[in-house]
């Protein structure tokens, strides 16, 4: 494929995927409360030492939680470290927390590349089209699922669909997977470019 040009119309796609804010206070309280143990055992100066350790040990964890920043720049997507040209993407789909929690389960590939931030509700999942990376799709955790697909310009993957057999009687799921020759795992689900 070609190289991407130098620009693109997405450039300047950037977010964070930091903590959420309730869980600072929730880790500070923890760590205090480790520290205050500590300090229980210990009297005089030996005493502090905990809360100069424990605390700003905390702080600097959290930033290295959330140090993971999505962006599109330079005509490439880039999840931290990693990037991939916009080229080779073709097509992606937010994904709210349900969807999000089907993706990360019973319809996870095992060569995917995931990035997934337990506080961020939502996701994309973007298909790529890379004949030399056996990787079938991307699962990044986004705050902003909708304008991250936007900012990508792609359509939504064409979904396989089921037997119409197992779409008539959706009461007996055991039964349609059985029919359909698949385990209920999700393993025969896939999903195509357009």
């Amino acid at each position: 494929m070609a190289r991407p040009p130098a620009t693109s119309p997405a450039d300047g796609y950037a977010e964070r995927l930091a903590v959420a804010w309730w869980i600072w206070p929730c880790a500070l309280a923890t760590g205090a409360l480790l520290a205050a143990e500590v300090h229980l055992g210990y009297d005089g100066l030996r005493a502090w030492v905990p809360y100069a350790v424990l605390l700003p040990l905390t702080v600097g964890l959290l930033w290295w939680l959330g140090r993971i920043q999505v962006r599109i720049t330079g005509g490439e997507l880039w999840v931290d470290d990693a990037h991939i040209p916009l080229p080779y993407l073709v097509a992606a789909e937010p994904l709210d927390a349900a969807g999000k929690q089907e993706a990360l389960g019973r319809e996870l590939h095992p060569f995917a590349f995931v990035v997934h931030r337990p506080w961020v509700r939502g996701a994309v999942r973007i298909v790529l089209d890379d004949p030399e990376d056996p990787t079938p799709y991307w699962v990044i955790s986004s705050r902003k699922p909708a304008e991250l697909v936007a900012a990508l310009g792609l359509p939504l993957p064409a979904r396989e669909e089921a037997p119409a057999d197992a779409q008539e009687n959706k009461d007996a799921p055991e039964d349609a997977d059985a029919r359909a020759g698949t385990d209920g795992s999700g393993a025969g689900r896939e999903l195509r470019a357009p």
